[in-house]
């Protein structure tokens, strides 16, 4: 065996251990996303804070892994003499006819990190529009409350033309009902 084939062998056996460690962190990061949809639509801010933390520290992890498969991407890239960008999972599979096993592993993290980020892109989604309605209500009811103080209603004069003040920037809910 060659250096470089030896090089890019060993290369492609550490791709495949930091695209594993990526596919593990998804496939756990998925169900926290899709418990997230519930915890929104049962309104729950405490337990949503608990899973976004989680959440986070999640995403932290992959951008680490992510750095990792970057640079082992570029270390292959420069064994083969070829532009990095060029290199996604298809081409490196094609690259790796010469060696089946690898290319098996290649191709079913592929397919895994594919459904795992499948399942996160449509749970991602559901959640976007859940906050997005959440805050289209919030800010609907902001409104509602700011027109109700400004209405005319709420212009009181007393005998003498006068305007009678009362202070609209009270709280529009009285505690002692």
């Amino acid at each position: 065996m060659k250096k470089e084939e030896k090089d890019l062998a060993s290369l492609m056996d550490e791709l495949l251990e930091v695209l594993s460690e990526e596919r593990d962190i998804y496939e756990e990061l998925a169900p926290i996303s899709e418990k997230k949809t519930q915890v929104l639509i049962k309104e729950d801010l405490k337990e949503l804070k608990k899973i976004t933390d989680k959440e986070q520290l999640l995403v932290d992890k992959v951008s680490i892994v992510d750095r990792k498969r970057e640079k082992v991407i570029q270390n292959i890239s420069v064994v083969l003499n070829k532009d990095s960008k060029e290199l996604d999972l298809a081409t490196l599979g094609n690259i790796l006819c010469k060696q089946p096993d690898e290319r098996k592993k290649l191709n079913m993290l592929h397919d895994s990190l594919r459904q795992v980020m499948n399942r996160l892109v449509i749970a991602n989604q559901k959640n976007k529009e859940l906050i997005e309605n959440s805050l289209e209500m919030i800010e609907f009811n902001m409104n509602y409350i700011k027109s109700t103080r400004m209405s005319p209603g709420n212009n009181n004069y007393n005998r003498n033309a006068a305007t009678s003040y009362t202070d609209s920037s009270r709280g529009g809910f009285d505690a002692k009902q």
